[in-house]
């Protein structure tokens, strides 16, 4: 009896119109509209999530992508291929909402030009190169451990040096894919001066 109680104020303010139109009204048209936004919000993110998103600019077509197509990322003997955003975008939904995030100032970069030419490009692949090396960095090469877990390694089948590098820097944490792997899917910059290189 006390929980019906509750009820009837509650339907009469849901009923209650406000200048035109009930609060229930309101209440479900925001319910709905959220789930249309939220919809269309997550079309719109995994959309920009594919790899023909990633090209559709000849920036990234006629640089990067076609250096990706050389590597073992592309073509190797177990027939994986690792597209765009398996290496540039976190798969957890927070980290992929604050890559995105990240990426807007890529937007801007093709937006005003300052990569829309062969000679840009090369000329910002240094700069390019460290922002995407920091970030690794920063989140100890998430992108990497979606595909690539120390847990599932079989070090039993890998070279000496592999082996001795993975147990050494990697197992430990001293060290994270990054820090050796730079330059596995695309052409390297100027590394004169880059540490440990």
């Amino acid at each position: 009896m006390r929980a019906i109680r509750w009820i009837k104020p509650l339907w009469r303010t849901l009923n209650r119109p406000s200048v035109h139109f009930s609060l229930g009204f309101l209440v479900m048209g925001g319910f709905i509209g959220g789930i249309v936004f939220w919809g269309g919000f997550n079309t719109a993110l995994e959309a920009t999530n594919e790899e023909r998103f990633c090209i559709s600019c000849h920036e990234m077509e006629s640089n990067v992508y076609r250096e990706l197509q050389d590597t073992i990322h592309w073509a190797n003997r177990s027939g994986v291929r690792a597209t765009c955003p398996d290496c540039h975008v976190p798969h957890n939904w927070t980290d992929k909402i604050a890559r995105k995030m990240q990426a807007s100032k890529e937007v801007w970069g093709w937006l005003f030009g300052t990569i829309n030419t062969k000679e840009k490009f090369e000329a910002n692949r240094r700069e390019l190169a460290e922002h995407e090396w920091a970030r690794f960095k920063a989140n100890n090469s998430l992108e990497c451990r979606n595909c690539h877990s120390v847990e599932s390694m079989d070090f039993t089948r890998q070279s000496k040096r592999a082996r001795d590098a993975h147990a050494g820097f990697l197992v430990t944490g001293e060290k994270t894919c990054i820090d050796c792997h730079k330059g596995i899917a695309h052409r390297l910059p100027n590394m004169a001066d880059v540490e440990d290189w």
